[in-house]
């Protein structure tokens, strides 16, 4: 989708973090996890993502307008 042009750079690191909290993580072999693992990799995710200033344009943009920004 990236080398296509469909999404930007920043929906690209979206993506990424959200495979990496689908796929349960730097695993080495296939494990059985808790919840509360999982909700621990989301929210570590969320929290780099909030460090960008692409994600906060993006929630400030849907707080506001109700719109997503895609930037």
């Amino acid at each position: 989708m990236k080398s296509g042009n469909y999404i930007s750079e920043h929906d690209a690191l979206i993506a990424e973090k959200l495979g990496t909290v689908m796929s349960g993580g730097p695993l080495s072999q296939p494990t059985q996890v808790s919840e509360q693992y999982l909700l621990d990799l989301e929210r570590k995710a969320f929290l780099e993502l909030c460090t960008t200033k692409k994600t906060l344009e993006r929630i400030q943009s849907i707080v506001t307008s109700g719109k997503v920004l895609r930037n």
